[in-house]
């Protein structure tokens, strides 16, 4: 019988790290983000290694794009599943929420 720890380490990401995931995932380049939100590319470098923490606007433009929830992208928190984007009642976790349905 194997014997659990008794304590588990949980790794939290910072906004750093949830804009730099959220760009990953949605297969963006950090130029396509800079071009998206009219800001030079090394502004958004500044961003995702943490540097500089941007604007609640920005990181609602950022979310939008990325199609990451700005709840959690602010602040690290995700409500386990949230309404379709289709209305149809169902709901969908994060990121299959923003993927149209299959036919």
């Amino acid at each position: 019988m194997s014997e659990q720890p008794e304590h588990v380490q949980v790794w939290e990401f910072d906004l750093a790290d949830r804009m730099r995931r959220s760009l990953r995932v949605s297969e963006l380049s950090v130029q396509e983000m800079a071009d998206y939100l009219d800001v030079a590319r090394g502004t958004i470098s500044t961003w995702i290694n943490g540097r500089i923490v941007p604007s609640k606007q920005t990181l609602r433009l950022w979310a939008l794009r990325t199609g990451a929830p700005f709840e959690w992208l602010a602040t690290g928190e995700l409500i386990e599943h949230s309404p379709s984007p289709d209305g149809d009642g169902e709901t969908r976790p994060w990121p299959d929420s923003n993927r149209r349905p299959s036919l």
